[in-house]
C-alpha cells in the first residue's frame, strides 16, 4: 500500500532504477572490489562486511559472485532497471508535448484534468 492507504502502481522509486548516480555506482563498485581483495585473503564475508561497513547479506552475496566469477563478477553492470521502450519518434513527440506545457493538453491552472483522453506519444 502507498501513502495513506492508496496504492500508486505507476510511481517509480528512482529515476534510473537504482537510486544511484554514476558516481554512486562507481563508489559502490569500489566497495565490492575491496570485498574481492578481502575474499582473496580468505577473509570471511561477515568480517568483510564489518570492515567495509556493509550488510552481512550483501557481503555473502558478493562472496558467492566472487567464487563463481572472480572480481570481474563484482564489476558494475551500469544502471539497473528496464531500458526505455519508446521509439526515437515517440521520444521526440513526448519532448514536444512537454515543451508545449500542461495547459496545451487539457490541464488547467490548478492542475485538474479537464480533457477526455491523454495525448498519444506512441507510434
Amino acid at each position: 500500500m502507498g501513502v495513506g492507504g492508496w496504492l500508486y502502481p505507476w510511481c517509480v522509486r528512482y529515476a534510473d532504477g537504482s537510486g544511484l548516480t554514476p558516481t554512486g555506482r562507481r563508489r559502490r563498485e569500489s566497495v565490492r572490489m575491496q570485498a574481492a581483495e578481502l575474499f582473496e585473503q580468505e577473509i570471511k564475508p561477515s568480517e568483510a562486511a564489518r570492515r567495509l561497513r556493509v550488510r552481512v547479506k550483501s557481503a555473502y552475496q558478493w562472496h558467492q559472485l566472487w567464487r563463481e566469477g572472480g572480481a570481474q563478477a563484482l564489476a558494475s553492470r551500469g544502471p539497473s532497471g528496464s531500458r526505455c521502450r519508446l521509439s526515437a519518434r515517440s521520444l521526440e513527440k513526448l519532448a514536444a508535448y512537454l515543451e508545449q506545457g500542461p495547459a496545451a493538453h487539457g490541464w488547467v491552472e490548478d492542475q485538474v484534468w479537464c480533457g477526455n483522453s491523454w495525448p498519444s506519444v506512441s507510434g
